[in-house]
């Protein structure tokens, strides 16, 4: 990574936001971090951060039109990594207009102000597999005690039609499309980059959202844990660690169509309920969970191809080793941070 470039993390003391933070400035990047310090935790992962690295911080809403505007004309900055959103499909669903206002009308604030005063500024806008629903042209069964797709063995690709389920999942699906929009029309280097399902530590998951630190956290605190589904349903699990090596690529970036997103997975898939086996419980025990049948705006199988990853080579021995890393590094952190998180759920 060159030194002496600056990027602007919007939720840059959020779960993936400080991890991307510390990320580039231990990388001599100047960073400033953006957060409303809206959600449990950001207010102890941003002391985290201080203890840490050092970067400029302002308290600002995605949503503040003018506030966006002033710190991105105010700085001259080589990328703007758009990390800030409403996360939980279940709060879309109790409150969809605040989910439309920070997901939809915020990543809009953050590319209009990137193209009125900074379109050379590489823009990474952390999308969500989520945008391509239940993928109903797929062959789906229940192969193993999984659901699997039977026609697409290596997940799903950028080839695959959207199709937006939940407020959330349009929310998002919006924001997404405006971002590779922008960057057609506009020829800002922009990208979205559709992950799978994060991990990693500074993550203070909760029961609707961060499931995997969920029942790191639940699994510590001797809380039940209720899965909603079959438990059957599966997932793609990627480190914050191999995420954060992906965005520090801008250069590889701009080289690229403007306008193309990247499906971006491990190729390690776990389901919800091998999860809550022992070798998944942070102390080697195992934890009471229950089963609900209610599954409503969610995929029974949701894993997303690995191929660009792989090929940007940002993990060394595998993606199973590394997830296999990433989840013992969570449990570590859960461990030495136990006292903040019964305040904090």
């Amino acid at each position: 990574m060159d030194a002496n470039k600056e990027s602007v993390d919007h939720g840059g003391s959020r779960f993936i936001g400080c991890n991307a933070t510390h990320y580039f400035s231990s990388r001599n990047w100047h960073v400033t971090v953006l957060d409303n310090l809206s959600r449990d935790g950001t207010d102890r992962n941003l002391q985290w951060l201080r203890n840490r690295t050092t970067f400029d911080f302002e308290e600002v809403d995605v949503c503040d039109r003018s506030a966006v505007e002033r710190i991105v004309s105010d700085g001259c900055y080589d990328a703007v990594i758009h990390l800030a959103a409403q996360v939980a499909v279940t709060t879309s669903v109790v409150n969809p207009r605040m989910d439309f206002m920070v997901n939809a009308l915020g990543t809009f604030n953050v590319l209009d102000a990137v193209r009125l005063h900074s379109p050379e500024a590489v823009v990474i806008f952390a999308s969500t597999n989520k945008v391509y629903g239940k993928v109903n042209s797929a062959a789906t069964g229940l192969v193993g005690g999984r659901h699997a797709y039977k026609d697409r063995s290596f997940g799903i690709s950028e080839s695959e039609l959207l199709d937006f389920l939940s407020p959330y999942g349009c929310s998002k699906g919006a924001a997404d499309q405006y971002t590779l929009d922008f960057a057609r029309i506009y020829g800002i280097p922009a990208t979205s980059f559709r992950q799978s399902c994060i991990y990693g530590p500074q993550q203070f998951g909760v029961e609707d959202q961060g499931w995997l630190a969920w029942f790191a956290i639940a699994s510590l605190l001797g809380r039940d844990i209720t899965i909603y589904g079959d438990g059957n349903q599966v997932r793609d699990v990627f480190t914050s660690t191999i995420f954060c090596a992906l965005m520090k690529r801008p250069s590889r970036l701009q080289t690229r169509s403007p306008g193309r997103p990247s499906t971006w997975a491990a190729g390690r898939t776990i389901s919800f309920r091998s999860s809550t086996s022992s070798r998944f419980s942070s102390g080697g025990s195992k934890e009471g969970f229950y089963l609900s049948g209610r599954i409503g705006g969610r995929a029974t199988s949701g894993f997303t191809s690995a191929t660009s990853a792989s090929s940007m080579r940002c993990w060394a021995g595998g993606p199973r080793l590394a997830s296999r890393k990433g989840w013992l590094k969570l449990v570590d952190w859960v461990e030495q941070s136990h006292l903040a998180f019964d305040p904090a759920i």
